[in-house]
């Protein structure tokens, strides 16, 4: 069956939207949580509900709110009360659960009242507690707690530099995890001695649980040498505000506690479950693939890397596909996830996000050529401070932006993507998912 493109633009919109339901927070908690009576089965564990004499929820990220709705599925009556932290615009209803929303990427003073009241309710928790904590993608700039003698102004502009300079995401919570009173398992210092049970939605390439939402409730292998490691690699120091400067030399002179390590006594009683990632959401929509009669490839969920780099493999993939029918003959389908980043240039004042931009380079990459289709986007719905999750380039995205009267090598040069996009109708928009396991890459090749 020939393929028209507009056809390869609908396939490419459900496969991501097949990819984003797989990984559905709500589902998944109900999934690994199961509850018979008054015992609950997690992950090969049981937990007595009749032992505890509260049980509290805690939790920070993208996914809070729709995490909280399956906990209160399967708990009922037996939530007692719960804090979570969600991005502004991603609450859902809940009973038992104040829902606190915050900003993000950026912290704001709505997210250090969030931590504050969450920080209050860890230490509630007595050794007769059982506490949940609910962790998903954007859980660290949400919880922002600053070290004391550090303001939440000079944290955001650490977090700013760090992003500005494309500084990866673990290397942004290493220094987070040091600048805050909860990350790197300084939540679990406050839970104890009450049992502690984790719920990860992984947004991080590789999953790693120290990383994810900056790892409150999981031992950190990160140290204060690392910090200083990173703050050189970036040329950061000079710009670094006077206290975390400050604060960060302290550290590694030994002069603060260092944050918990894996024979931590605050983490005895702690158990900590991964119940989404990206590797689910790819395997959903390769799935999906098929089923609309696509020759598939997975080829990674732990891509990285600058977006523009990112999107020559892709322009590259399409046109051995489209001239010697390798690594699969069309109707082809090859997925990828996981996090790009982007290295803002001096004259870059525009308006898009990660995928945005690696779909408007990967549209200059493949103009021209036919039946192509590259999907570029995040599960959570956002992309930048834009209301677009992504966008979808093809061989005549190009073409059809110039007939517009837009240059898209000039939009890409100051990262304005969201603007050819949005005048082409090509944006990917889905509004806030509920959930968020990094980013999804899709080529479709007819």
């Amino acid at each position: 069956m020939r393929r028209t493109l507009p056809q390869l633009h609908t396939d490419s919109r459900a496969l991501f939207a097949a990819g984003v339901a797989a990984v559905n927070p709500r589902t998944a908690v109900r999934q690994h949580i199961i509850r018979q009576g008054d015992t609950l089965h997690i992950a090969g564990v049981l937990y007595d509900l009749q032992c505890y004499a509260h049980v509290y929820v805690l939790g920070a990220g993208k996914a809070g709110a729709t995490m909280a709705q399956g906990l209160e599925d399967v708990l009922g009556a037996y939530l007692t009360a719960g804090d979570v932290v969600v991005p502004y615009g991603h609450g859902a209803p809940v009973a038992r659960v104040t829902i606190h929303e915050a900003a993000h990427p950026v912290p704001d003073q709505a997210g250090v009242q969030g931590a504050a009241a969450l920080g209050q309710r860890a230490q509630q928790a007595s050794a007769d507690d059982l506490v949940f904590c609910l962790l998903s993608g954007g859980g660290s700039a949400l919880l922002p707690a600053p070290s004391i003698g550090i303001t939440l102004a000079e944290k955001q502009q650490v977090t700013s530099h760090l992003l500005a300079c494309g500084a990866s995401i673990d290397e942004i919570n290493t220094i987070r995890k040091h600048l805050s009173q909860l990350k790197g398992g300084q939540l679990a210092r406050l839970v104890a001695p009450a049992t502690l049970v984790t719920l990860v939605l992984s947004d991080v390439v590789g999953d790693r649980l120290d990383v994810i939402a900056s790892g409150p409730t999981v031992a950190d292998p990160t140290t204060y040498r690392d910090c200083a490691e990173i703050v050189q690699c970036y040329a950061l120091l000079d710009r670094l505000p006077a206290h975390v400067r400050r604060h960060l030399q302290r550290g590694q002179a030994g002069e603060i506690p260092e944050t918990p390590k894996a024979d931590d006594p605050a983490l005895t009683q702690c158990q900590t479950v991964l119940i989404g990632n990206n590797h689910m959401a790819l395997a959903a929509a390769c799935t999906e693939a098929e089923a609309r009669g696509y020759h598939t490839l997975r080829l990674s969920s732990m891509v990285q890397g600058e977006a523009r780099e990112v999107a020559r493999v892709l322009a590259a993939i399409a046109r051995e596909i489209r001239q010697y029918g390798t690594p699969l003959r069309p109707p082809a389908c090859v997925l990828l996830g996981g996090e790009t980043t982007v290295t803002l240039l001096a004259e870059g004042n525009g308006c898009g996000g990660r995928n945005q931009e690696l779909a408007l380079a990967a549209a200059l990459d493949i103009a021209g050529l036919e039946q192509v289709v590259v999907l570029s986007g995040g599960t959570d719905g956002a992309d930048g401070p834009t209301p677009a999750a992504g966008a979808i380039a093809d061989g005549t995205t190009v073409a059809r932006a110039r007939a517009l009267g837009l240059q898209p090598a000039t939009f890409l040069q100051r990262h304005d993507a969201y603007h050819v996009f949005h005048a082409l109708n090509d944006g990917l928009i889905t509004g806030p998912t509920g959930t968020n396991v990094m980013d999804m890459y899709l080529l479709l090749v007819g």
